[in-house]
Formats: structure tokens, sequence, C-alpha cells
């Protein structure tokens, strides 16, 4: 279920109607009980999961949904214990469910400082705005105009700046966070439709671990349904991206204009120069290195440094690059015969 701080659950409905309100077509299980979305990984008996893509297949056998959605195609692929919905764009019905079973917590009013400072020590600059549960520890400091959504926790000796939204939010002990910075907004996500592209509700949220600094204009997307995290000690510069679900370890070094996204998966004590840009869904071990501008669309192995587009190991970056310029400056010699 999504966290409760940040989610409203809305009313249980069955199969039946669930079909009808997402444009579905009922199976079997119309009495089943539904009142939550979840990924198949992680369904229980009374969440609806969809297959989207065909690698899921395993997914969709063992999952413990209580409802599935699927194309009409993996119908007889569905657990027999779960209740079936065919469509022909399961993603987007799948959205269209979370709409039905969930509400992100407005933030409708500030709250009195009273009811969210753990005590006096806590510093506000005018304008700070405060929603119902946030909760901010002892010796922490809020910039001017800054807005703390509902339900946000943060910790002890914390720092953020003037300007800064924070939402869907778990914020560590001695965590910074410069002016303008913007973490927990939706992940970009869509689905598509035959009437166009369908927003994915984002259900999840993010975890800033201790001693975490982000710099200014930096976004951090909270998770579509998991949440993204920031490891302990990790230093990110300014105008970063760091996409949805994406997991970053411990004592990362993030320099600006760093793009990272959806599901990407840091070790520890990774480094990525200026600009460098990561596809989505890519792995990136332990104590590995991301040249400047490099653009990323494999898993690098622990360890390696990786430069250029696509990137690569840096000495065979390195080599073809002297490779061609060689090339190039023999081919304007014989020009010249």
């Amino acid at each position: 279920m999504p966290d409760a701080r940040f989610f409203l659950s809305l009313d249980t409905i069955n199969v039946s109607s669930l079909a009808e309100r997402i444009g579905g077509v009922l199976v079997r299980g119309g009495d089943t009980a539904i009142q939550a979305v979840a990924p198949l990984a992680t369904a229980g008996s009374q969440s609806v999961a969809f297959l989207g893509d065909r690698k899921f297949v395993e997914a969709l056998a063992s999952t413990k949904a209580g409802c599935v959605i699927v194309p009409e195609s993996a119908i007889e692929l569905a657990p027999l214990s779960a209740a079936v919905i065919v469509s022909r764009e399961p993603q987007a019905a799948w959205a269209r469910a979370s709409l039905a079973l969930h509400k992100a917590i407005a933030l409708e009013h500030s709250v009195p400082a009273a009811d969210v400072c753990e005590d006096d020590s806590v510093m506000l600059a005018p304008g700070v705005v405060l929603g119902h549960g946030a909760r901010i520890g002892c010796g922490s400091r809020i910039g001017a105009n800054t807005v703390i959504g509902p339900g946000v926790q943060i910790g002890r000796d914390c720092q953020i700046g003037s300007q800064v939204t924070l939402g869907f939010a778990l914020i560590g002990d001695g965590v910074t966070i410069l002016s303008g910075a913007r973490i927990g907004e939706a992940g970009f996500g869509a689905a598509g439709s035959a009437t166009g592209p369908v927003d994915v509700p984002q259900l999840g949220r993010v975890i800033l671990q201790d001693g975490v600094t982000v710099g200014a204009n930096t976004c951090i997307d909270r998770g579509a349904y998991e949440d993204t995290v920031v490891g302990e000690n990790s230093k990110i510069d300014n105008l970063v991206q760091i996409g949805h679900n994406s997991v970053i370890g411990r004592n990362a070094l993030i320099a600006a204009h760093t793009g990272i996204s959806g599901s990407v998966m840091v070790g520890d004590n990774v480094m990525f120069g200026g600009k460098a840009g990561i596809g989505d869904h890519i792995t990136i071990g332990d104590g590995a290195r991301v040249a400047a501008g490099a653009g990323v669309l494999a898993n690098i192995p622990a360890g390696e440094t990786w430069s250029g587009y696509p990137a690569k190991p840096i000495r065979q970056f390195l080599r073809e690059t002297v490779w061609l310029a060689r090339q190039v400056t023999r081919k304007k010699g014989e020009g010249r015969d």
C-alpha cells in the first residue's frame, strides 16, 4: 500500500466495477474486492497489477495479486487465483485504476509551527508553509518561502534553503538542501492509450539518508510505486535530475547537469562528472566513475571508469578517439597530394 502519510486510500471496489471504470473487459473474478494498485512482484490479494511487457511473464505467473490487467494474448498466463481484466492498453488501464483507488493528500493550508517542530530550536524563516502531519527535528533550519508538504519527515540539524519544495519525502539527520530544489515531485511516467498518453500516478516516496547534500535547483522525483533513495553522505551538485525509482548508494558525488533516468541502481562511492547522462534501468557498480558528458546506455561494472557516447571503458574510448584522429589526419594528408 502507498504510504498513508502521503496518500489516501479510497473506497474498495469489486473487479466488475473496476473493469467498467478503466475501460477493460472482465474475464473472471468480478466479485473480488480490490483496494490498492501494486506491481506484479509485490501485489497482494486485494491489489490489482498489470502486465505491460512480455519480459514480466514470470512475474505474472507468480504474482499474488487479487486481479491482473493483461492483453488478450496473456489471459492463459495469468494465475488461476487472480481475477482477470483484459485491456489493449494494460498500463493505461492500471493508471486509471490508481486514480480510482488512491489520492495524494493535498496541501490545503499551513498548520501551526508547534504542530510540526520538535522543539524551539527549529528555525523557520518568513513564509514557510507547513503541511498537516509534517515533522521537523530539533536544530533544523528552514529557509524563506519553503513548502513542507503533508506528512514530510525532516530529521535533526538539517539545513533547508529558501524556495525549496518537499513532498512525499523522508529526510534523515544532517541533510542540506539548497535553494530552489524540488524533492518529491511526480516522476515522468506516461502510458500510451488510444486517446493519447495517460499520466501514471506516482505513488512512491523520496528518501534522503543522513548527511546528504542536494544542490540548488536540483530535482529528485518520487518513486512510481517503490522509493527513490539517495544514500548516506552522497553529495549532489546544482541542476541535477534524478528520476523515479532510482537508488543512489552511499558517498556518491554527482556533478552539475547530470541526468539520471528512472530505475537506475547506483552502488556506493560512485562519481559522476558534469553533464553525464544515464539511461533507464542501468546498474552502476561500487566505485565506478562516469566521465563528464558521458552517455551511459549499458551497465558499468564496479570500479571501472567510462567515457564517451555511448559510454564505454575509458581506455577503449581513448584508443578509438586517437585512432579516429589519425584517420582524419591521414585523409587530410592524402587530399593534399
